[in-house]
């Protein structure tokens, strides 16, 4: 295995993180390629080893899987480096999307346009649902788990983070106890005392802004900041899996952004490099804009972003020297297999909930769920949703040409209307 210096570092991971496009299965292949097979360094086991790990971490998983490589390859610096770079480019692409639509919007065109991007986001989201389900259902158990999952958000508007913490306990419980021949020796012993301190250094990081903002009583700010530090230690599964508890916060409990508003983030979220919960930056500049301006927006998508993005490297640095220790606990396995399957109903009514708000003009919350007035169907936005996914199941178009393609046939169907 070789040793980058960080200078290569930087370059690598410079060019990974302005290359990272299509979700996190495509990023993670990049990765792959970039760091195992083109310069070797890290080794095929190394690599599959902390996929695994950071697969057990609430956030997303490319941007812990980047920031474990680059501790690996130079300690805390090379973490830092590695996952502030995979996620800054596509950081400064959402505030210039976000702050364009804050301005432009509410334009006829630009709201046409948006009818193509709300059709291709429910092909894109229906084919994570698709590829998801395919990995996390292998047994009733795990189908049973999906099904309750699905009832219990769409139908009962159970919070997410009750969902997931559920499911964990099923699957801990549920799967086979831990030998203690399974554990293999850490290869390097790291005192308790290091971990606490790692622990603490980073929680007051990620709290510093928090207890700034409170201080200053900035209420919207305050607000902002809390809800999306306590998503950021939810998200497992995904961004797609928590966007359902995102968007019932952020429209229906803060009334920081319409259900619509959420959809078009999503879709701007989706042609960008990075991690796609950078669609949290993107609700944070424009729920701050709305409040107050280009100021409070910047300063609200910056505590975004970083609530969002701290925890990972606490998790990571905290974590990584017990890597191995981790991966050899069956039931924490069972947890993120029990944790998985729950993921696959709650992404199922995320699919249904964006498709029943883009194909009805008025969608209204039932007793059990939301119901849609069958008098608001909308034909033109079926039609357009019939052909994202030929274009993206069918044909495979890339997720950028997809976006491309069906913003421009709405624009032309704007016009010659």
């Amino acid at each position: 295995m070789q040793h980058p210096s960080l200078p290569e570092l930087f370059r690598v991971f410079g060019r990974i993180g302005l290359l990272s496009f299509g979700g996190p299965a495509a990023q993670i292949s990049l990765m792959h390629t970039e760091l195992v097979d083109r310069r070797e360094w890290l080794n095929e086991q190394q690599f599959l080893g902390a996929l695994s790990f950071c697969m057990l971490l609430p956030g997303p998983e490319a941007m812990q899987l980047a920031t474990y490589a680059g501790w690996r390859l130079h300690g805390v610096r090379g973490g830092i480096l590695a996952g502030l770079l995979f996620v800054l480019p596509g950081a400064l692409v959402i505030l210039c999307l976000a702050l364009g639509y804050a301005h432009f919007g509410d334009l006829p065109l630009i709201q046409s346009l948006f009818i193509g991007v709300q059709a291709a986001v429910i092909a894109i989201v229906f084919q994570a649902l698709l590829k998801l389900s395919c990995k996390a259902l292998k047994g009733w158990d795990s189908w049973l788990l999906s099904l309750l999952g699905f009832l219990a958000i769409f139908a009962f508007a159970v919070p997410f983070p009750a969902i997931i913490a559920a499911a964990a306990l099923w699957g801990f419980f549920m799967a086979p106890q831990d030998t203690g021949s399974t554990v293999p020796e850490m290869p390097v012993h790291t005192p308790v005392s290091q971990t606490l301190r790692t622990v603490a250094v980073w929680g007051v990081l990620w709290l510093a802004p928090l207890i700034l903002v409170w201080a200053v009583d900035a209420v919207f700010l305050t607000q902002l900041g809390v809800f999306f530090s306590k998503l950021a230690v939810v998200t497992f599964g995904g961004a797609y899996a928590v966007l359902a508890y995102m968007t019932q916060a952020v429209v229906d409990t803060h009334n920081w952004l319409t259900t619509q508003q959420m959809i078009d983030a999503l879709g701007l979220a989706e042609t960008t490099p990075g991690p796609l919960i950078l669609v949290t930056e993107f609700v944070g500049l424009l729920a701050g804009f709305q409040q107050g301006g280009i100021a409070l927006a910047l300063a609200a998508g910056i505590l975004t972003l970083w609530v969002t993005f701290t925890p990972c490297f606490l998790w990571i640095f905290a974590g990584a020297p017990y890597v191995e220790n981790i991966l050899a606990r069956p039931r924490l396995k069972g947890a993120l297999a029990a944790i998985s399957a729950a993921v696959v109903g709650v992404i199922l009514n995320l699919s249904v909930w964006f498709a029943l708000h883009v194909l009805f003009s008025e969608v209204m919350q039932g007793r059990f769920g939301p119901v849609p007035d069958l008098a608001g169907f909308r034909p033109l936005s079926a039609g357009f949703v019939v052909l994202a996914c030929v274009l993206f199941l069918g044909l495979r178009l890339p997720v950028p040409a997809l976006l491309t393609l069906m913003a421009a046939a709405a624009g032309a169907a704007h016009f010659f209307a």
